[in-house]
């Protein structure tokens, strides 16, 4: 007796089922190998809360976390005793991982003095809410110092120039003290990071002068090229300095008796007086 081609075809079918269906049984049914197993994680320490630069490392200000495989950061803390006590030479914020150089040797302490680079020095000069940029200028943040300083006596030679530039804020604090009527006022302090030159400089024009901040982005750190400005210069129209002043004085008319200019309000006059005596 032939069986018929078709039964056959639907019997081998069928046999091809079974022993695919047993083998998904067997590979199902079998453990798995975890993949914790082939990676196994390690501790890393990082910060529970913002932590600024200069600040003492304290347990509660760190945490453990596990870190998955065996690659770590080249100088990442494993353990809170190797952070904690030391201090922060970065601002480190929440959650970000405590690296061996974003800290200060343990003996160094804490404060400002370790956030100052090798060859850097940190001079603090007293501004008012003006000369602060209006309370904009933080740690961190850049700016550029302006002094105005009049040679002599004569008001008409006062220049204002910039003498620094791209100067990064460290710190900026504010402090009360007292006016000759004996009231308290508050005084702003802005310590500004600066090579040893720029110290004398910037050192020289706040007590000859008055220096004025000016608030820069953070990404333009590009040093720009300036001439200065006297006043003559912004009242004969905005000329440069130089020009101005020679301008303005070969305008006074010469042999006709002695000429004094006064400026009011911005308006400039001539005072002539010599044999004639009028203006």
């Amino acid at each position: 007796m032939r069986i018929p081609r078709f039964w056959m075809m639907l019997s081998g079918a069928a046999v091809s089922g079974l022993l695919a269906g047993y083998v998904a049984l067997v590979y199902v049914s079998s453990d798995p190998t975890p993949l914790e197993a082939a990676a196994p994680s390690q501790t890393i320490v990082v910060a529970v809360r913002d932590l600024p630069a200069g600040s003492i490392v304290r347990r509660e200000d760190v945490s453990t976390l596990d870190w998955p495989g065996s690659a770590l950061p080249e100088g990442i803390a494993t353990q809170a005793g190797a952070v904690v006590g030391r201090g922060l030479v970065v601002e480190v914020r929440k959650n970000e991982p405590l690296l061996d150089w974003k800290l200060a040797d343990k003996e160094a302490g804490g404060g400002l003095p370790i956030t100052i680079p090798e060859g850097m020095r940190a001079v603090s000069v007293e501004v008012d809410e003006v000369v602060g940029v209006a309370g904009f200028v933080l740690p961190g943040t850049r700016v550029d110092v302006l002094a105005t300083v009049m040679p002599g006596t004569d008001r008409r030679q006062t220049t204002t120039r910039i003498i620094l530039q791209n100067v990064r804020a460290l710190a900026a604090d504010q402090t009360y003290q007292q006016d000759m009527e004996g009231e308290p006022h508050p005084v702003t302090v802005v310590t500004l990071l600066v090579t040893p030159d720029e110290a004398e400089a910037l050192t020289l024009a706040a007590t000859e002068g008055r220096i004025q901040l000016a608030l820069r982005n953070t990404l333009d750190s590009e040093d720009v090229e300036t001439r200065g400005r006297q006043i003559t210069s912004l009242v004969a129209g905005g000329g440069s300095s130089s020009s101005s002043s020679s301008s303005a004085a070969s305008s006074q008319p010469a042999d006709q008796g002695r000429v004094i200019e006064n400026y009011e309000g911005g308006r400039r006059t001539l005072l002539k007086f010599g044999t004639g005596g009028g203006q």
